[in-house]
């Protein structure tokens, strides 16, 4: 029997068919339009479900993977600033009506977790912490297969875990975050700071490679605040294992590995943290949504 796996972005909206297996068989794409509420933009996500329905496709349900915040109590998407027209929409109760399906929602960094978890690179491990590193930092735990949500499904955003004394914070980030220290918009804030103008990621690490010596400055301060941050998720979780994926973790391998080194000294071993690297990409969403459904 097969799953329907949804995605859900700020621009594109992403909708699957997953086998028995966890094998996406069919991929459909449409667009976000911020000029529409909520359930116009799921309409052809509904009518995509229909038709598989009605050409004799056996579904167990459907798994849709969020932006937060969630209320999962009562499937409802609350306010994620990425969601124009979003807010308060019950997501589970609508899908559910209009497909006869039963359907479950997480956050969508936690189904990509899932996804490693269960699956990926954190496969056959009793305890799994998952790190999306890229834009900013996703995360979750997953714990003898299950994820743990909390009260808040709050668990695991260590995205706004607090690693330094820096009262500039910006969005909804505490201030001396991790996320504004450490992930992409950290880079590139700490760069901007520290250049006088504005500096996206990529020509920061153009210019730390070229071994410019301000650039060297910014990429040792940000693996620092990387390394305290992954030296608080150790503490916190103590998991068998830590699965890293995300853009900046692909193309700048070295990011990561310079703050293990660093985080060294915050552990109680050097090799306290095992890392594993995240396999799935732009699927672990999707096939970490089809595994909400039970």
């Amino acid at each position: 029997m097969h799953r329907i796996a949804i995605d859900i972005g700020g621009t594109q909206l992403r909708i699957a068919l997953v086998d028995e297996s966890y094998r996406i068989v069919e991929v459909h794409k449409t667009g976000n339009d911020r000029s529409c509420d909520a359930e116009a933009n799921c309409a052809p996500l509904v009518a995509w479900i229909r038709a598989k329905q009605e050409a004799g496709i056996e579904l167990a349900g459907i798994g849709i993977g969020s932006p937060g915040p969630l209320d999962l109590r009562a499937g409802k998407v609350l306010n994620p600033p990425n969601l124009v027209g979003w807010d308060n929409f019950e997501i589970v109760r609508y899908f559910a009506e209009a497909t006869g399906l039963p359907t479950f929602l997480n956050n969508d960094a936690n189904v990509a977790g899932l996804s490693e978890a269960l699956l990926g690179g954190g496969k056959g491990y009793e305890s799994v912490i998952f790190v999306g590193l890229s834009t900013g930092f996703g995360g979750a735990f997953v714990y003898r297969g299950e994820l743990i949500n909390g009260a808040h499904c709050n668990t695991a955003e260590y995205w706004n875990s607090i690693v330094c004394d820096d009262p500039n914070g910006r969005g909804s980030a505490n201030p001396g975050s991790l996320n504004e220290n450490a992930g992409g918009t950290g880079i590139a804030r700490v760069a901007t700071v520290r250049y006088g103008r504005p500096m996206e990621p990529k020509e920061l690490f153009a210019r730390y490679y070229a071994g410019e010596e301000t650039a060297v400055e910014v990429f040792e301060y940000c693996t620092e605040m990387l390394a305290r941050g992954l030296a608080n998720i150790y503490w916190n979780f103590d998991p068998d294992v830590v699965v890293v994926g995300g853009s900046i973790d692909q193309y700048h391998p070295i990011y990561l590995q310079k703050a293990l080194e660093k985080a060294a000294r915050y552990l109680p071993a050097p090799d306290a943290l095992h890392i594993e690297k995240a396999r799935f990409a732009d699927d672990a969403g999707l096939i970490g949504a089809s595994l909400l459904v039970k």
